[in-house]
């Protein structure tokens, strides 16, 4: 479907679930792009970097494996959806907002090539500076980037209805100054928002803010 809409030249924009659905959701991008020898950056806004394979998970949970299946490493079932690997090389890959990841995951993103920008980096240098070399990456000698926004990356005082939240994640501002900066580009080719769960959220107040952040990322401005 992904794909379909692509093709019709259209911007998908896929709402999640847990972010298993980027398997998918990569994959039709980057299938679509292939068709004209073109690459996709990825930019991923979470608190965790999704960069385990079954060896390494300790819970199994494929929520926390897509990153790692998009650049190719994991079961051969996720990784060659579309008959073919990586869907984005790893050097094209941007990671804003880490801040809990596992022991054994580590290397896979220390040693890949992905550039993961935790919140450390997000104290010291601040959003803008983080962002502008982020987009940077991902836009570099691609046709463009997909944007995998886990709403678990803004701190769980302001967006409660996540699965796994974590603390000291971004404010208000600092998530829509980095879907404002992705918009700026008119790069972003795609858009996924995933972890919204009705169940666990306070007022719906996650889900408002997500329909608020995509619609910085779309282009929405304050004037």
């Amino acid at each position: 479907m992904v794909q379909a809409a692509a093709q019709a030249g259209k911007l998908p924009l896929v709402l999640g679930g847990d972010h298993s659905v980027a398997i998918g959701t990569i994959a039709g991008m980057a299938k679509h792009l292939r068709r004209s020898g073109q690459r996709l950056g990825v930019l991923w806004v979470d608190a965790h970097p999704d960069m385990n394979t079954p060896e390494t998970s300790t819970s199994g949970n494929v929520h926390g494996m897509p990153l790692a299946c998009s650049i190719g490493l994991g079961p051969r079932r996720l990784t060659h959806l579309g008959g073919f690997a990586p869907k984005v090389e790893a050097t094209k890959v941007a990671l804003a907002g880490i801040r809990d990841v596992d022991a054994l995951e580590k290397p896979h993103v220390r040693d890949s090539g992905v550039r993961a920008f935790t919140m450390r980096d997000l104290d010291e240098r601040g959003m803008r500076a983080v962002m502008a070399e982020a987009l940077e990456i991902v836009c570099a000698g691609t046709a463009g980037f997909h944007l995998s926004l886990d709403m678990d990356a803004v701190d769980p005082e302001i967006a409660p209805g996540v699965g796994t939240p974590v603390r000291g994640g971004l404010n208000y501002r600092e998530a829509h100054l980095a879907m404002e900066m992705a918009g700026d580009t008119r790069r972003m080719l795609s858009m996924e928002v995933v972890e919204v769960n009705p169940i666990l959220d306070e007022a719906n107040r996650t889900a408002a803010l997500a329909v608020e952040l995509v619609l910085s990322a779309m282009g929405k401005r304050i004037l």
